[in-house]
């Protein structure tokens, strides 16, 4: 039994007549996380964790939204639908759908280390699941993020010794809120571009606790930013708006920075391969831990990560869908 359809609007639960993170408008729409290319503007009817909603609410205004607890089921048309921890950002959530017996996971986008904001990845035992790829290579294996920390506090530590100010490039939604802890731990004040202070002022007025942060004002002083560490999206290095920072130095923190080559091809100084998604280990791991007989692969290394899982035995197929990779995700809100 086919519980989802790959169709041209998303993935689609006949059954149940609703989709999950579709790509063009829909009347019923189940919503893994608020990455812009998960959470898409124009359907009647948004059902999403309680940890996602302030988010959606600040992206695409007042909508009819729906929220709901991990593992609190809801039922559509006798499709028994239920949501569970993803670990990719807060809030993220883990898509299992029942009916007569069947259980499908929609996995959206996960990662497996708990990184102590965003709730710790659930394994969910199914028959078929549907699985991101972003980092399936063999090359894509991470450090332990204790480690990624400490080396992004002493380049920091070391930038202020120097005089400079320390760029950090991360996505305003999950890696910003992310990395706030370890650099809030080197004692030196953080500022935040006005997108990624617009998600850190909506999950503290939703009851989060962040680290202090203020926000970049466009007419404050040169001065006020000296030494100091900024937190910005990558779409504004290079733009005019980063010579208030000046002297500067621009650290990128994303998985695709364990190429090494990619902190020079992103006209970067420093590179902390710091990834919201599994890597392959975790890939293969969570994928084995399911218990699936079937798998279907989505954005990413498709091609490349279902060839391998059938050839180790899982069956498995590739699934083109409109989801981006980790370099595309929402930057701006």
């Amino acid at each position: 039994m086919a519980l989802i359809q790959f169709t041209d609007r998303g993935l689609f639960c006949p059954q149940g007549g609703f989709y999950i993170d579709p790509w063009r408008p829909v009347d019923r729409a189940v919503i893994t996380h608020a990455h812009s290319d998960h959470a898409r503007w124009g359907n009647k009817n948004y059902l999403c964790h309680h940890h996602t909603l302030p988010i959606l609410q600040l992206r695409l205004g007042p909508n009819n939204f729906q929220s709901v607890d991990w593992n609190e089921p809801v039922f559509m048309n006798g499709v028994k639908v239920s949501l569970h921890p993803a670990g990719h950002i807060i809030g993220s959530s883990q898509v299992r759908v029942e009916y007569q017996g069947e259980v499908w996971v929609v996995s959206g986008d996960y990662k497996c280390e708990n990184d102590g904001i965003s709730e710790q990845f659930e394994v969910v035992p199914c028959n078929t699941f549907i699985t991101e790829s972003t980092f399936g290579l063999p090359i894509y294996t991470w450090k332990p993020q204790q480690e990624i920390y400490a080396d992004m506090q002493q380049w920091i530590t070391q930038l202020n010794s120097e005089g400079k100010t320390a760029v950090l490039t991360a996505y305003s939604l999950g890696k910003a809120q992310r990395i706030l802890q370890p650099i809030s731990e080197t004692g030196i004040p953080i500022f935040l571009h006005g997108a990624v202070y617009n998600v850190h002022r909506t999950l503290l007025d939703a009851g989060w606790k962040l680290p202090a942060a203020k926000r970049v004002e466009l007419d404050a002083p040169k001065e006020s930013f000296k030494k100091s560490v900024v937190i910005v999206p990558g779409s504004v290095i290079g733009s005019p708006w980063m010579k208030r920072f000046s002297p500067y130095a621009v650290g990128s923190c994303s998985g695709w920075m364990q190429v090494r080559g990619n902190v020079r091809r992103r006209n970067v100084d420093a590179g902390f391969p710091l990834s919201d998604h599994a890597d392959w280990n975790g890939l293969l791991q969570t994928i084995k831990a399911t218990g699936a007989d079937k798998v279907f692969v989505t954005h990413g290394f498709q091609s490349a990560f279902s060839r391998y899982l059938n050839e180790i035995g899982i069956e498995a197929g590739e699934v083109k869908t409109e989801y981006a990779d980790e370099q595309f995700e929402n930057e701006t809100i």
